[in-house]
C-alpha cells in the first residue's frame, strides 16, 4: 500500500477497506418513544379508534374493580353488624342483666329465711354461669388494647369475690346469725358500686362498635358512582361518535359493554339505597328499642333487689344525709327511671306485636307500685311478718308484679331482637353478590368494547 509522500495519516476509508464506524445518535426515553407513536397514531382513523378502545376497557375494568373494592368493605361492615357487633352488644347487656339478677335473687332468697327457696337458689346459680360465659365468650372476642377487654377483665376478677360474700351471707343466715345481713349489704354494694358500672362501661363500649359499622357500612361508596358514571359517558360518547361517522344506529359491543356498565351502576345505587334503608332501620326501629327495654329491665332488677334490702337492712344503712333509708330512696329512684324508660320503649314501639309486651309492663310496674306503697306502710306499722309476706309472698306480692314486668319485658327484647336481626341481614343481603358481580361484569363490558372497536377497524383492512 502506498502511503502519502508526505507521511500523514492513511485515508479513514480506503475502496474496499473495512467501514468506517458510524455514529448512533443518543437513544430517546422510552416514554418519549411511546409519546411520539401515540400521536403518530392519533393521526389516522384506526389509529384513533385503538386509543378509544384501550381508554374505554381500561374505564370500565376500573369502575369493576373500585367498585368491588368499596363495597367489600360496605358488606364487611354490614356483616360485622349482625354477626359481630350487635351479638356482642347483646351479650353485654345480657351480662349486665344477669349479674343484676343475681342480686336480686341473692336477695330474695336471704328474705325468704335460712332456708332458701330451691328455685331462687338455682335462678342465682344460673345467672352467675350465664355471666360468666359470657365473660369468657366475650374475652374470645374482644381485643386486649380495647377498652372492653379492661372492663371483662374487672369483671372477671370482682366476680369470684361477690360470689364469695354471698356464700358467706348465706352462712351465717342458714345459722340465724345477724352478721349475714352484713355480708349482704357489702355484697349488693360491691355489686352496684363496682360490677354493675363495669358491665354498663362494658355494654356502652359494645354498643358504640355496633354504631361504628353500622355507620361504615351504610356510607356511600361516592368513588365507585363517580367511576361507573364516567365510565358510562364514555361509553355513550362512543356510541355518539360511531354513529355520526358511519351513520350505524348500533355497535353490539359497545352496547354490550353500555349494557353491562349501567346494570352495575343501577345494582350499585339500588343495592346500596336498600342496604341504607335497612341497616337505619334496624339501628332505629330495633337497636333503640333494644337499648331503652335492656335499660328498663336492668333498672326493674336493681328496683327489686332494692326493695328487698329495704327488709333486710330494716332501716341500719341510710341516704349520705342520713335522713331517708337508702334501699327505699334507691327503689324510688329506679322505679321512675324505669317509667321513663317504659315511656320511650311504646314510642318506639313498632305496631301491636311490639306494643303490647311493654303496655303489659306498664300495667305491671303500676300495680308494682301500689303493692309497694302497701308493704311501705305495713312494715312502719311494725307488722315485718305482715310486709314481708307482701314483698315475696306467693299472692298478690310486689315479687309477682315484679315477675310480671319482668316476663313482659323479655318478651318485648325477644321482639325488637327480631327486629333488629331481619332488617340488619335485609341490609347485607342487599349488598351480597355485589362485589363479585361487578367484577365480573367489568370484566366482560371489557371485552365487549373492544370486540365492538375492532369491529370498526376489520373496516379499515
Amino acid at each position: 500500500m502506498t502511503y502519502p509522500p508526505n507521511g500523514g495519516s492513511p485515508p479513514e476509508h480506503a475502496p474496499g477497506g473495512p467501514a468506517a464506524p458510524v455514529t448512533v445518535p443518543a437513544q430517546r426515553g422510552v416514554v418519549a418513544v411511546a409519546a411520539e407513536r401515540l400521536r403518530t397514531a392519533a393521526t389516522t382513523e384506526p389509529g384513533r379508534l385503538q386509543i378509544i378502545g384501550a381508554v374505554l376497557a381500561l374505564l370500565v375494568v376500573a369502575f369493576g374493580a373500585v367498585t368491588a373494592l368499596e363495597v367489600s368493605g360496605r358488606a364487611s361492615a354490614a356483616d360485622d353488624v349482625v354477626s359481630r357487633s350487635q351479638p356482642l352488644s347483646a351479650d353485654a347487656a345480657s351480662i349486665y342483666r344477669s349479674l343484676a339478677d343475681a342480686d336480686t335473687m341473692a336477695a330474695s332468697g336471704f328474705l325468704a329465711g335460712a332456708q332458701e327457696p330451691a328455685d331462687v337458689h338455682e335462678q342465682y346459680e344460673e345467672d352467675i354461669r350465664e355471666a360468666s360465659g359470657l365473660l369468657v365468650k366475650a374475652a374470645a372476642h374482644t381485643d386486649a388494647s380495647s377498652p372492653s377487654w379492661d372492663e371483662i377483665t374487672t369483671l372477671n376478677t370482682l366476680l369470684p369475690e361477690y360470689t364469695g360474700l354471698i356464700e358467706r351471707a348465706r352462712a351465717n343466715n342458714r345459722q340465724g346469725l345477724p352478721l349475714g345481713g352484713a355480708y349482704l349489704r357489702y355484697a349488693n354494694q360491691k355489686m352496684t358500686n363496682e360490677l354493675l358500672p363495669a358491665a354498663e362501661r362494658l355494654y356502652a363500649a359494645e354498643t358504640g362498635r355496633l354504631g361504628n359499622d353500622s355507620t361504615e357500612a351504610r356510607q356511600w361508596p361516592f368513588l365507585s358512582l363517580a367511576a361507573g358514571i364516567v365510565a358510562l359517558a364514555a361509553l355513550v360518547w362512543m356510541q355518539r361518535r360511531n354513529y355520526r361517522r358511519t351513520n350505524r344506529v348500533f355497535n353490539h359491543g359497545l352496547l354490550a359493554a353500555t349494557a353491562a356498565a349501567t346494570v352495575v351502576l343501577l345494582w350499585l345505587a339500588v343495592g346500596h339505597t336498600v342496604a341504607r334503608a335497612e341497616l337505619r332501620a334496624a339501628m332505629t326501629q330495633g337497636q333503640e328499642s333494644l337499648d331503652v327495654l335492656n335499660k328498663a329491665r336492668i333498672n326493674s332488677l336493681k328496683a327489686r333487689a332494692n326493695e328487698n334490702l329495704t327488709l333486710v337492712a330494716r332501716g341500719a344503712v341510710l341516704t349520705a344525709d342520713g335522713t331517708q333509708d337508702k334501699y327505699e330512696t334507691d327503689y324510688s329512684t329506679g322505679m321512675k327511671s324505669l317509667g321513663a324508660q317504659l315511656e320511650s320503649a311504646g314510642r318506639l314501639a313498632d305496631g301491636t306485636p311490639g306494643s303490647e309486651p311493654v303496655a303489659k309492663a306498664v300495667s305491671g310496674v303500676s300495680e308494682w307500685q301500689d303493692r309497694h306503697k302497701k308493704a311501705r306502710t305495713t312494715d312502719d306499722q311494725g307488722d315485718y311478718e305482715g310486709a314481708l309476706e307482701q314483698i315475696i309472698g306467693s299472692k298478690g306480692s310486689t315479687g309477682e308484679s315484679f315477675e310480671q314486668v319482668d316476663s313482659a319485658l323479655r318478651q318485648a327484647l325477644a321482639h325488637e331482637q327480631g327486629e333488629f336481626t331481619a332488617a340488619a341481614s335485609d341490609g347485607r343481603g342487599a349488598l351480597g353478590g355485589l362485589p363479585i358481580g361487578a367484577a365480573v361484569l367489568a370484566v366482560l363490558g371489557a371485552v365487549a368494547a373492544i370486540v365492538g372497536v375492532n369491529r370498526r377497524l376489520s373496516e379499515y383492512r
